[in-house]
């Protein structure tokens, strides 16, 4: 199981950071629980900092960070979030992609250098997918987005696929 929370409406970029969030982590790790931070790639360096400093709890970064798809700048979300994957008790989910697209004319080129990037930052063991439902039908139908991850993850071997589908996600939140 796991908690979730909104970091991105926090307007302090390092709030991750403080004390008494610090604290609040704690017993979250304390209490066997994951953390699932909803970011912008902005907070993803205090993320990582978070993430070294409470190596006892699982941190889920959901929707990738947030990347600036539909602008199809990489940088500086990769070089972050890799920063990010650096941690070991990080986790990252392939989810709300096309919704961070352009809504209308995303293609699965669009997202795959994001999903390369965070494919090689986490690896399967530590990738799992979300649909970010019902979010991502601004921009896309269910079908639509799970189809699109299984494209995006078509390279991989069998016993991967079913880590991003179902593994990843099985052990961090203890399903």
């Amino acid at each position: 199981m796991g908690i979730r929370h909104q970091v991105q409406s926090e307007p302090d970029p390092v709030w991750l950071l403080r004390p008494d969030v610090h604290r609040g982590l704690a017993a979250l790790a304390d209490a066997g629980l994951a953390y699932d931070l909803v970011v912008r790639p902005h907070h993803l360096p205090a993320c990582a900092e978070a993430a070294a400093r409470l190596p006892e709890l699982t941190f889920v970064i959901d929707h990738l960070g947030k990347p600036p798809i539909a602008s199809g700048a990489l940088e500086p979300w990769a070089s972050a979030v890799r920063a990010f994957a650096a941690r070991p008790n990080t986790v990252c989910k392939l989810s709300g992609m096309v919704t961070e697209a352009d809504h209308t004319t995303w293609t699965v080129d669009d997202l795959r250098p994001y999903a390369d990037t965070v494919l090689d930052a986490f690896g399967p063991e530590r990738l799992m997918f979300g649909s970010d439902w019902p979010v991502s039908t601004l921009a896309a139908h269910y079908i639509e987005v799970l189809d699109t991850a299984r494209l995006l993850t078509w390279g991989l071997a069998p016993h991967e696929r079913e880590e991003v589908f179902g593994g990843t996600a099985r052990r961090v939140y203890g399903l």
